[in-house]
């Protein structure tokens, strides 16, 4: 019986619109709580936020671009800082994640509920949304802690139809009750918004960008990472961008700011036991569109059936993010190795996931707060975005005559540097929402600080204690034995090459990942001489590279394994699949050679893997020539 895998078709496109599509189904899941949780704080001046908080992003989206590019690993900034810094600076970005995944958890959990009072309105309030989002993330985390599969192709599906729905929404708003001169009168400067909320609600603006990692976690799948990840930042930033610059035009047009008992504010603002619609915007703007009758009904039941599928997968999402995040700490001894642990039947790393992806986020969402979880999440971003621009700055200073792949722009040369102006922008912007969070909030503030120093402490005591190491050097965790091999054996590098050796190579590594229920990288070197610059076309190789790719998986298929191809240029092949290795923390290289001779066996790459490979290399031998 064939065991040929289901979603063989959806790995071959994970180029630039399959990371679009999956980070814009996390990214645009926001728009459903952040634009009420802005106009909190912002009123009618939140379309303007809305507009600096995108350009912020943009800037953020040109950091992660070249980070992901030259680092294409998850963890994002906590994989720059790393290689710019040292594991200290790299701890304090992987914590400040951590907080940001467990906020995106309580938060996209707590609205779920309330998008399905549409059919039982007492989830719309206290207690019943706190109730129904703490059930939701209790399913979420049974159903990971016992290994159910991501449905990649829905999430997917789904976030088209989201992103068209959103598009659908501004065109009737703008259709049926856009009025500009409503939108001028919105604005009370000085007053309503006060400065000290104006400040605010730009670093809580940036809720809109919940899921930025998603490309950076994705870019270990994607075959050409130098292409595919840039555009898709961009794409992601663009689409957000475009939806936030027109929604709040159409929210606000429909529900403006006006004296509400004693008080300038807007019903995006206020809680739904005073009418308003902070809880569920969308659905607020959906009622205030100007429908009636069937087509009113038929909207809202679509508009929150939709949203709270959404937001479910966006909770899905950040349960995967907070294990992952914490399984990778774990492996660089910045936490304890029992976290990485996996449960014996299931074979998921469960106390992970309990912890961090369960109980923590709960714990966040039971003061029933929405502006808490709004500033809480602000609080983590900010900080996470900053260090990820400050290792941008520092990677181009260390790297300063480094030939690289990639360079977002704009960039000022100076003294032999190429200055990354975006970085140097959005870092400059995401510190001081990072500060204005702390001196305006008090309660995030100690929330936050508190977590910061827990964090460190831990790290520090753990580190000293236990792993017996500085707290600036990299060490990586051993082999695990047990229930753990399974994951420590997760990885078969096999390099691509043409002819029968090749074939070989595949089909061996194939079998062993048939055993081991491991994950097969096909990795194809395009080798470009060095009078060509590394971005040189070379259609005709890429071409060959491709083909050669689509048959290693067509061949893998049929064995019921998971394969992740990569195209990766460089002026050495041997280095570049020994780099290859020591970046993905693969436990075994399978290399195809041709028989021959005994002295003939091993040419120069061969020849040079196992010399230096970080692992364990086994060589297929092919039909001599």
């Amino acid at each position: 019986m064939s065991r040929r895998r289901q979603s063989h078709g959806l790995e071959r496109v994970l180029g630039t619109p399959a990371l679009f599509a999956t980070a814009y189904g996390n990214v645009g899941s926001s728009i459903y709580y952040a634009l009420g949780l802005t106009a909190v704080f912002a009123l009618g001046l939140t379309p303007l936020v809305f507009v600096v908080a995108g350009v912020i992003f943009a800037a953020t989206a040109a950091s992660y671009a070249e980070g992901t590019v030259h680092y294409p690993e998850a963890g994002g900034s906590s994989s720059f800082a790393r290689h710019a810094f040292n594991e200290l600076v790299s701890f304090g970005a992987a914590w400040a994640q951590m907080l940001v995944y467990i906020v995106t958890v309580a938060t996209s959990a707590f609205f779920v509920p309330h998008y399905l009072s549409i059919f039982w309105e007492p989830l719309k309030q206290n207690p019943w949304d706190i109730i129904g989002g703490a059930i939701v993330i209790i399913l979420l985390a049974g159903l990971n802690m016992v290994g159910v599969q991501e449905a990649a192709k829905l999430s997917i599906i789904l976030a088209v139809i989201d992103f068209a729905t959103q598009v659908l929404l501004v065109g009737l708003g703008f259709a049926l009750v856009f009025n500009a001169h409503i939108i001028t009168s919105n604005i009370h400067w000085g007053s309503a918004p006060t400065w000290g909320n104006f400040a605010i609600s730009i670093p809580v603006a940036m809720l809109a960008y919940t899921g930025v990692e998603t490309v950076s976690n994705l870019a270990e799948e994607a075959r050409d990472p130098v292409k595919s990840v840039p555009n898709a930042y961009k794409l992601v930033a663009g689409a957000v961008f475009a939806i936030y610059f027109t929604l709040p035009l159409i929210a606000l047009s429909a529900m403006p700011v006006k004296n509400i008992d004693g008080k300038m504010t807007t019903l995006l603002a206020l809680p739904p036991e005073k009418g308003g619609f902070a809880n569920d915007p969308i659905l607020g703007l959906v009622d205030y569109l100007g429908l009636h009758g069937l087509s009113l009904h038929a909207l809202q039941y679509y508009v929150g059936i939709l949203a709270a599928t959404i937001l479910f997968i966006a909770t899905n999402a950040g349960v995967i993010g907070a294990s992952r995040i914490t399984y990778s700490m774990a492996t660089y001894r910045q936490m304890p190795e029992i976290f990485r642990r996996l449960h014996p039947k299931f074979k998921t790393p469960w106390l992970a996931i309990l912890l961090f992806a369960g109980v923590a986020p709960i714990i966040v969402i039971l003061p029933g707060s929405t502006d808490f979880v709004g500033t809480l999440y602000s609080f983590g971003a900010t900080l996470s975005f900053t260090v990820a621009h400050v290792s941008i700055v520092r990677l181009r200073m260390k790297d300063k005559d480094k030939e690289v792949l990639f360079r977002a722009r704009p960039n000022l040369r100076i003294k032999g540097v190429d200055w990354p102006l975006f970085a140097i922008v959005g870092g400059t912007a995401t510190g001081i929402s990072f500060l204005v969070i702390v001196v305006q909030n008090p309660t995030t503030r100690w929330v936050g600080l508190g977590w910061l120093a827990i964090g460190l402490l831990g790290y520090a005591g753990y580190r000293k204690k236990y792993v017996k190491a500085d707290l600036l050097e990299t060490v990586k965790a051993p082999p695990m034995l047990g229930t753990a091999a399974a994951l420590e054996y997760r990885q078969i590098l096999v390099p691509v090459v043409p002819g029968q050796e090749g074939r070989e190579s595949v089909d061996l590594a194939a079998r062993l990942a048939a055993e081991r229920r491991a994950l097969i990288v096909a990795l194809r070197v395009l080798v470009v001489p060095r009078d060509l610059p590394l971005d040189a076309e070379m259609r005709e190789a890429e071409d060959e590279a491709d083909t050669l790719l689509d048959d290693v998986r067509a061949r893998t298929s049929s064995y019921g394994v998971h394969t992740v191809d990569r195209l990766v240029r460089a002026r050495n092949a041997g280095r570049a699949i020994v780099d290859e290795a020591e970046r993905r923390q693969t436990q075994i290289i399978v290399l195809g050679a041709p028989r021959g001779r005994h002295g003939d066996i091993f040419g120069v790459t061969v020849d040079y893997v196992l010399k230096h490979a970080p692992c364990r290399v086994m060589v297929a031998a092919g039909r001599a020539r």
